[in-house]
């Protein structure tokens, strides 16, 4: 379990569980977070960031 905090820093796109739950924690739709995944890059703190400007 020696990678937990550098996972738990990315949100894999892959994972339907991770988009779920950050469509949930900043109440965008599924599609908006693969939107800012694809143009702020895999790191939580960037997609969070950018789904929280609009």
């Amino acid at each position: 379990m020696s990678n937990t905090k550098q996972d738990r820093s990315k949100v894999a796109g892959g994972q339907d569980h991770e988009v779920k739950y950050e469509a949930g924690k900043t109440g965008a739709t599924k599609s908006d977070v693969k939107d800012a995944l694809k143009s702020a890059g895999s790191s939580r703190s960037a997609v969070e960031k950018k789904l929280t400007s609009k």
